[in-house]
């Protein structure tokens, strides 16, 4: 696999796994829905999003080469990364303006 595609392949997980835990009420998409979401249940569906996008990251690393020892700096800057990538979806999720909401 060519390591350009790879990336991109990467990239385009990440933003949708950084998103998904805001576009379902349902906990990690196949429980049953049973309400609204609290906060905390987001935030460990992210966790799990974020656990499973490092894993295919690894999995496509591993695929073209041999894997580079990373120290922890790497792991802060691309937590930070997915948590920025989600912000769309917590936008949507959580400022957007209801459908009968007047200014005023």
């Amino acid at each position: 696999m060519d390591p350009s595609i790879a990336v991109w392949l990467v990239l385009l997980t990440a933003v949708v796994a950084a998103n998904a835990p805001y576009l379902s009420e349902r906990p990690l998409w196949v429980g049953r829905r049973s309400g609204k979401k609290s906060g905390w249940w987001r935030l460990l569906e992210l966790a799990l999003m974020a656990t499973l996008t490092w894993a295919v990251g690894s999995a496509l690393e591993a695929r073209i080469g041999q894997r580079h020892p990373q120290g922890w700096e790497f792991y802060a800057a691309g937590l930070c990364l997915f948590v920025t990538l989600g912000f769309p979806g917590f936008v949507w999720r959580y400022l957007r303006r209801g459908a009968g909401a007047v200014d005023g």
